[in-house]
């Protein structure tokens, strides 16, 4: 079981949305506001739908801290929706009266692409608004918030996780980097813009691709890449398939609403190279006091046999276009076997940009919860001794160097 767990909970337009976080150290400082910058992160970008005006997301810690500093108990946050006064009575805890059932319009077309028709064979619903709700995107909010604890946790031993945007529909940003150091890229001006890319031409041509798409009454998605830097190596395991880093972060990753793909470093590309094209080399480096052993490359995107390499961990997902499209597909009313179309919900033209920060928060959870379990501590005080008792043994073995 990992040391650092969460869940979620929560409709997309009911009260709130819930997430519930064990496992974070005694002692550390949790400022609210750190948390409301990572959810305003999340709720921009080019080609987000009208929801972004009506909610302003901010947390409410109700458990798990006092006075800024966490307990060590259960940490339980509460983002209010906004918009649930406008889905009264559609989405309200409380039973209806007959008069407010009757006006209420039920869902029984589902979008193809989305969770609906699964959904209603599995839980036996004929409302596709009990299925929706629940698997709408809105869902990460709750997600966004574990991950700017989990974050914390890695700031304290010197970690940071930040993502980028490769591509937009058919948009690409191939601005050069060096993926063994993460300060090639230009993370300010990846947060300055509105598709959250690098280049400022390849921003240009997103957005009016975005345009372009949502004329046509379509969506579009694109490709993330999430960096994870300031780990040593051998965090993770081999020994059980449970431990391996690489499969866990996939899985936190590709379990994010919309994407669909996901590899670690150059995987993709690695497969139609020859294995001396693909592995990186260990080299010592005699710039470092005593010399070091470090990497010229980093294909294998900072992971090696389910552990971290002591690199920058690199991971890129493919997020699917949003099958909530304004003009609809063809479908089936389920009430009466209809060929019909597809009803529309208010949506984005993408949420790329959004689904980074997302793929960030799960991204620094399996991080933090690796080096929880690794390092052991109920308090950061202990947590913190122990990661330098670890570093401290690497760097007098020349395996590592901050």
């Amino acid at each position: 079981m990992p040391a650092l767990r969460f869940t979620t909970a929560g409709e997309s337009h009911g009260p709130g949305e819930v997430c519930v976080l064990t496992g974070v150290p005694a002692g550390l400082s949790l400022p609210v506001e750190v948390v409301d910058a990572e959810l305003a992160r999340r709720q921009r970008g080019y080609g987000r739908g009208g929801r972004m005006r009506v909610e302003r997301d901010r947390v409410r810690i109700l458990s798990g801290v006092r006075w800024g500093e966490t307990i060590g108990t259960p940490i339980a946050m509460l983002v209010e929706n906004r918009d649930h006064l406008n889905w009264i009575p559609a989405m309200q805890v409380e039973e209806p009266t007959t008069e407010e059932r009757a006006a209420v319009r039920q869902v029984t077309v589902p979008r193809p692409g989305h969770a609906d028709f699964a959904g209603l064979a599995k839980y036996g619903h004929e409302d596709v608004r009990n299925v929706l709700e629940r698997s709408s995107a809105r869902e990460t909010v709750g997600r966004v918030c574990a991950g700017a604890v989990a974050k914390l946790v890695l700031k304290a031993i010197g970690a940071e996780v930040r993502g980028r945007v490769i591509s937009i529909g058919p948009e690409v940003d191939d601005t050069p980097v060096d993926y063994t150091e993460p300060h090639s890229v230009d993370w300010k001006a990846v947060e300055a813009g509105e598709c959250a890319c690098l280049d400022g031409s390849a921003e240009r041509r997103m957005r009016a691709a975005i345009d372009e798409a949502k004329a046509a009454g379509e969506s579009l998605g694109g490709v993330i890449e999430i960096w994870a830097w300031g780990l040593p190596p051998g965090f993770g395991g081999y020994g059980l398939p449970g431990e391996r880093l690489d499969g866990l972060l996939m899985g936190a990753i590709g379990g994010i609403p919309a994407l669909k793909g996901v590899e670690i470093g150059t995987a993709f590309e690695n497969a139609s190279r020859v294995g001396s094209a693909v592995h990186d080399p260990l080299v010592l480096c005699a710039e470092v006091g005593g010399g070091v052993i470090t990497r010229p490359s980093n294909r294998a995107g900072g992971i090696e046999g389910g552990m971290t390499n002591g690199m920058p961990i690199i991971a890129r997902a493919a997020m699917k276009p949003i099958p909530t499209l304004t003009t609809p597909l063809p479908s089936v009313d389920v009430s009466g076997l209809r060929a019909t179309s597809a009803h529309k919900e208010r949506s984005d033209v993408t949420a790329v940009p959004a689904a980074r920060v997302v793929a960030e928060a799960m991204v620094a959870c399996v991080l933090a919860s690796a080096c929880l379990e690794q390092l052991g501590g109920d308090n950061m005080q202990s947590f913190l001794a122990s990661f330098e008792r670890y570093v401290a043994g690497l760097e007098a073995r020349g395996l590592w160097a901050r």
